[in-house]
């Protein structure tokens, strides 16, 4: 019996030259993930936590440090986890981009030559 594939979603911001990079690569492999537009419908906490759990990361982690949002509002303070996961539902142009989720595993698509280990699995 064939295994199921499981579902790729991928979070995704569709003015993003690397996330559009992997969006690409994923075509030419056949692969269409379901897409989040997490800009346009921010993540929850809950969700960001899950994520977080998937790629086995901390939030500061997952944080975007050259975003104006950081520059101006996060830059050189120490925020606990759940001031980190905070900032990110208030500003989500923080998370790192793109983020592929697979079951229980997650990848950051930089460089977009780790999709294809990740997708293949």
């Amino acid at each position: 019996m064939a295994k199921k594939q499981e579902k790729l979603v991928m979070w995704h911001k569709t003015n993003c030259a690397k996330s559009c990079e992997v969006m690409k690569a994923l075509k030419d492999e056949h692969v269409l993930p379901e897409t989040f537009l997490y800009l346009v419908t921010p993540p929850s906490a809950d969700d960001i936590k899950a994520v977080l759990q998937k790629l086995g990361m901390k939030a500061e982690e997952l944080v975007r440090k050259k975003e104006p949002v950081y520059k101006e509002n996060y830059a050189g303070k120490t925020l606990s986890e759940s001031q980190w996961i905070k900032a990110m539902v208030k500003h989500p142009v923080l998370i790192e981009r793109p983020i592929l989720i697979k079951g229980d595993k997650a990848i950051i698509g930089r460089p977009t030559e780790r999709i294809y280990t990740f997708i293949k699995k």
